[in-house]
């Protein structure tokens, strides 16, 4: 015999709302991992001992948070973590456009973020995170020097092994050895002048003038999971914003 879920809604919290509040828990618990159909609405509704109705708008809810996409004719869907979110959107490349950049592992380190970074990545004061610098090249040219900060425990299994057999992708590996599933990312660009040793890895002098894309990338449940700092020429940024 099956138990039905009650659901608890707080002060001036629509049924549908707490529905899709216990609903979001358990996928953030797990229960149906990114990428994996999640049972029928009519054996939900009865699960949770509610109306058809009040589930459809508690599902249309979860769409709208862009945490499940409903496919017509075959069900509703944990969405899938981003694969990745390519930072070459934001430039031209002369003939290289549409090659699929290569990566590789300049630096990889234990250390305390920067006070900035901490606070993004919700770290507090001095607890040591793991930091990436990475080489994307196309064409054999390298374009985008960036630097990456991951917490820790989390990301604790890329802190050992051999970085060079990681692939180009990073989301993907986040998912694979660390189980973190990368759900939404948010990139701001700025500009300003190459160091001496961000320089050297782009063949560029140093001081040149560079457009840098800072990224916070968060997982299922809203935790900031990457800060990342990307640096590539400032002669090649090119970015266009259909508005209608």
């Amino acid at each position: 015999m099956s138990s039905v879920r009650l659901v608890d809604s707080e002060p001036g919290q629509s049924r549908y709302a707490a529905l899709a509040a216990a609903m979001r828990a358990r996928i953030v618990g797990g229960e149906w991992p990114p990428g994996s159909a999640i049972p029928a609405e009519q054996t939900l509704a009865a699960e949770h001992g509610v109306a058809l109705g009040t589930m459809r708008r508690a599902l249309e809810l979860l769409a709208e948070q862009g945490l499940v996409e409903r496919v017509h004719g075959r069900g509703t869907f944990v969405r899938q973590g981003l694969s990745g979110a390519p930072m070459l959107r934001f430039f031209r490349f002369g003939a290289a456009r549409g090659e699929a950049p290569r990566s590789r592992i300049l630096a990889r380190d234990t250390l305390a973020a920067p006070a900035e970074v901490a606070r993004a990545l919700g770290s507090g004061p001095g607890e040591p995170a793991l930091r990436l610098r990475r080489l994307r090249s196309l064409g054999g040219q390298p374009v985008l020097h960036e630097e990456i900060w991951l917490p820790l425990p989390l990301f604790a299994p890329l802190a050992e092994g051999d970085a060079a057999a990681w692939g180009d992708l990073l989301y993907p590996l986040f998912a694979e050895r660390c189980g973190v599933h990368v759900h939404r990312a948010v990139d701001s660009i700025g500009f300003g002048s190459l160091g001496a040793a961000q320089a050297r890895s782009l063949r560029l002098p140093a001081g040149h003038p560079c457009a840098r894309v800072q990224r916070q990338a968060f997982d299922l449940a809203g935790r900031c999971v990457e800060w990342r700092a990307s640096l590539g020429d400032a002669n090649a940024f090119h970015y266009t914003v259909a508005i209608t």
